[in-house]
């Protein structure tokens, strides 16, 4: 087998991207049906995207058991991840699950759990994973480039102006920003951090969801690991920010303008190092040295996670994003939410 045949549950924008993105570069990796609650919507997305029309299903049991998928993207919204995974593994198939990738840390035990009984690939869908300028970074990081890793601050915030129909906003489908952007923060922080942090403090801005129920529009929080090192970061849905990431160790640190979605033409990042403290010197004798570097995707950012988690479940290569990973970083998001006052 040279490639690994996808199936798409849902039509909505991720299920876009990530079928433009596989169509777009992917190798090992091609789109061969979707599935939809709509037939009409099934058709459509396919022939946006070139899938052949037999492909097309109006139900997502249909999409699950198409003999001709290998494999399943589930980009249904968040409270369907647990049940759709585990249908789709029942069915034979291998499960791309975005992010995040349940609920809770019981349900991704779970869905894991079924995953080694089913005897498939089960990976949490966090592309920007697979982008080089992601792996180009932690090499430097673990290579000591920085000295002792001190602090990681991160933020992930856009403004959504159209939250009548977003999923973000629905407290029944696991809504917030913790869940939808905040997860990545996190999940860098641990990757940075080499490990799960041992304490963690969260505060959040909490409104009405579209069901009524609270979510969280934005929350900040502390991330404090065993080895000394502190994470912070501030994810929201109703405010504009940099939303970069910086590495700061004893010898120096790390600049990502663009971390969570690199792009496919060159990303770049900064590695600074200082004699003195920058607030102590004019500009030009703060000593700081600067070394840019630059990494090109080659192909779209989807394409790369669709071609790693494909030769992943070929048996090839380990998969980016391992079990211990997403049901560590579900035990985090878990107390966040505590935290911050959003529960199920």
């Amino acid at each position: 087998m040279n490639q690994i045949r996808f199936g798409i549950l849902t039509t909505g924008n991720i299920a876009n991207q990530f079928a433009r993105g596989v169509a777009g570069g992917a190798a090992r990796s091609v789109i061969t049906a979707v599935g939809s609650r709509s037939v009409d919507s099934a058709r459509a997305f396919a022939e946006r995207h070139g899938i052949p029309g037999p492909g097309a299903h109006g139900g997502y049991d249909a999409l699950i058991n198409d003999p001709n998928v290998d494999a399943v993207y589930n980009a249904l919204p968040n409270l369907y991840h647990k049940e759709w995974t585990l249908r789709a593994l029942a069915a034979g198939k291998h499960v791309l699950c975005e992010k995040p990738m349940g609920m809770d840390a019981v349900e991704v035990a779970e869905m894991f759990d079924a995953a080694g009984n089913a005897g498939k690939l089960l990976c949490e869908a966090f592309m920007y994973r697979t982008h080089p300028q992601t792996l180009a970074v932690l090499k430097a990081v673990r290579d000591g480039a920085i000295g002792e890793v001190k602090l990681i601050r991160t933020t992930f915030c856009y403004r959504t102006r159209n939250t009548a129909q977003n999923t973000r906003f629905h407290h029944a489908l696991g809504g917030g920003a913790i869940m939808d952007i905040g997860c990545y923060c996190v999940d860098f922080a641990n990757q940075l951090a080499g490990g799960l942090p041992e304490s963690v403090h969260a505060t959040g801005r909490l409104v009405a969801g579209n069901d009524g129920g609270r979510i969280d529009v934005s929350a900040s929080g502390v991330l404090n690991y065993a080895n000394g090192a502190a994470a912070t970061f501030t994810c929201a849905m109703d405010t504009q920010a940099s939303n970069l990431l910086q590495v700061c160790g004893d010898e120096g640190y790390i600049e990502v303008p663009v971390p969570w979605k690199p792009t496919t033409g060159k990303a770049t990042w900064a590695l600074r190092t200082m004699q003195r403290p920058k607030q102590d010197n004019a500009p030009d004798q703060a000593g700081e040295q600067t070394r840019s570097f630059t990494n090109e995707a080659g192909k779209p950012l989807y394409a790369l996670e669709a071609d790693a988690f494909a030769t992943a479940a070929m048996g090839e290569a380990e998969p980016f994003m391992t079990a211990d990973d997403s049901i560590g970083l579900a035990k985090v998001l878990d107390e966040l939410r505590r935290q911050v006052g959003v529960v199920w």
